[in-house]
């Protein structure tokens, strides 16, 4: 029967890291089958699943796992997202067309992980896994997407990342292939959004080190990137159409990170110099401007100084 325990199991055959094998990640999965302790594997079956009401209310009703309603973000950056990256489950499977912050936004497990899972306890379980973890080999190798317009991202660990297209998500991606090798070698992402799914990449380890709490995601830069050799926090706005870094945006940015103790470089990212000048009165003194088009240079709105962390 589905328990907690085989649940855990299934997630370390399929390749997940141990953070994602906890009893959170293993109810989440058995939530995205809606499965419960009566059930068989066999029985999984692919399923609609916000995160309230399809994954937190699922499992208390059926593994009397009561989680505080504020949890609701720790399964949905800690879990589902990884989830996704790791091809085990799809974000709105059912409608991908819907928009950002729509309240019909869902999660569902992806048909490769199901046809997995199904299988599990049978004599063709080994296989039917290896088989799943060969398909996330051979995806990242090719570095693209079953859909042909998503973005690729490759990050400085390594990870492939697949971002929803536009032209904002395009500088994202330049910002952690280009820019940051350039001005911030050797450095981590911690912190990567999308237009389509904000939290797309988190780095909580280094986050939580460092003091910076991810929870009001309108108030978060697009991008984080931290050298930890000079111990300096590059914050980044991707502008396309939606304003720079200005005074009023540093003042939100510095409440998220007022128990960051790293220096802090905000960097606005622009398309070109065209964008660039159609904002260029909004940007903040003290601050850095670069340009997707011109990668090597950046145009440094701080007085006498050249790149380094803002003035108290």
């Amino acid at each position: 029967m589905a328990s907690v325990e085989e649940a855990q199991q299934i997630l370390e055959a399929l390749g997940l890291p141990t953070a994602q094998r906890n009893r959170m990640s293993a109810l989440t999965l058995l939530a995205l089958c809606g499965l419960t302790p009566e059930t068989r594997w066999s029985a999984a079956a692919r399923r609609r699943c916000g995160v309230t009401k399809g994954v937190m209310d699922h499992v208390r009703t059926h593994y009397d796992a009561h989680y505080a309603a504020n949890t609701r973000e720790t399964f949905r950056r800690q879990v589902l997202h990884q989830f996704v990256q790791a091809r085990v489950a799809e974000y709105n499977a059912f409608d991908p067309a819907l928009p950002t912050n729509s309240p019909r936004a869902h999660y569902a497990i992806s048909e490769d992980a199901l046809a997995a899972v199904q299988r599990f306890g049978t004599a063709s379980w080994e296989h039917a896994a290896r088989r799943f973890r060969r398909g996330g080999e051979k995806q990242r190798q090719e570095g693209r997407s079953r859909n042909p317009h998503m973005v690729p991202v490759a990050t400085p660990g390594g990870e492939h990342l697949q971002l929803s297209p536009g032209e904002h998500n395009a500088v994202q991606k330049a910002v952690v292939e280009q820019f940051a090798p350039r001005f911030a070698p050797d450095s981590h992402l911690l912190y990567l959004g999308d237009t389509a799914r904000k939290g797309l990449f988190t780095d909580d380890a280094r986050l939580a080190a460092l003091g910076i709490a991810i929870t009001e995601h309108d108030k978060l830069p697009d991008v984080l990137i931290y050298d930890e050799n000079r111990k300096w926090l590059f914050v980044v706005e991707a502008v396309t159409s939606h304003g720079p870094i200005s005074n009023k945006r540093i003042v939100e940015l510095e409440a998220v990170l007022s128990e960051c103790a790293a220096g802090r470089i905000y960097v606005t990212a622009f398309p070109d110099l065209a964008e660039f000048r159609r904002h260029m009165k909004n940007i903040a003194w003290e601050t850095e401007v670069w340009l997707c088009d011109k990668p090597d240079h950046m145009i440094h709105y701080n007085g006498d100084r050249f790149l380094g962390p803002r003035a108290e």
